[in-house]
């Protein structure tokens, strides 16, 4: 059985590995005013979901899958979608929150349930870590697609990203 989960983890992070580098490429190049700027009528900027991706990445394998999460580096105060942290500060915190998660996956069966408890309906439907790193590949590929739109409202490009 343990092969068999690691193949799978392996699959599931290499999904996952590559939305979150799409996401980061969608937005590469962008200086800060483009990432601070809303284009849709919501607001949200796109460093702002960076941000988002950042919290998501924190809330799913930290406080719900192993129960706790690392401090956060600045006061609970975040707009959700929208803030104005710098550009290398949500950066640096988005690749760290991805890290701690890749650590906690690498550390626990597919199989483990989490400690503890997202709102349902979803959290009814996390009933391991499985499921949970499933939710962040489709959290993080929604999310990518939002940012491929903004990019084109911002500069024209498009088709960024690894795949």
């Amino acid at each position: 059985m343990g092969w068999m989960d690691d193949g799978e983890k392996n699959a599931l992070l290499t999904f996952l590995e590559a939305q979150r580098a799409s996401v980061l490429a969608i937005i590469d190049g962008l200086d800060t005013e483009a990432l601070t700027t809303p284009v849709l009528p919501s607001g949200w900027t796109p460093l702002g979901l960076v941000e988002h991706l950042g919290h998501a990445e924190r809330h799913w394998f930290q406080e719900i899958a192993t129960g706790s999460a690392e401090p956060l580096p600045w006061p609970d105060d975040h707009t959700p979608l929208i803030m104005s942290r710098p550009p290398s500060v949500v950066f640096e915190f988005y690749r760290t929150q991805c890290e701690r998660s890749n650590a906690i996956l690498a550390s626990m069966p597919l199989s483990t349930p989490p400690r503890g408890r997202h709102p349902d309906p979803l959290g009814e439907e996390i009933t391991d870590l499985r499921r949970i790193v499933l939710h962040m590949i489709e959290e993080t590929a929604r999310h990518a697609g939002h940012l491929d739109i903004a990019r084109e409202l911002i500069d024209g490009k498009t088709g960024l990203g690894p795949r």
